[in-house]
């Protein structure tokens, strides 16, 4: 499909509101297709591809 979804997040899950394929990651700009949509922000609505990109987005907003 190759499509940007767009995505409302929240603590347990996310439900999707635009249909695709994919999210972009905030840190990295990393692909993350939905099955591998793991890792986000429910306050600042933010996917991220990892538990590293999760945690250095943590890391910054505590500096």
């Amino acid at each position: 499909m190759k499509k940007l979804a767009k995505i409302k997040y929240f603590p347990n899950n996310f439900k999707i509101i635009e249909s695709g394929d994919h999210v972009i990651c905030a840190i990295s700009g990393k692909e993350i297709s939905i099955e591998n949509l793991t890792y986000w922000n429910v306050e600042l609505q933010e996917p991220y591809y990892s538990y590293k990109e999760a945690f250095q987005k943590k890391e910054n907003l505590t500096n």
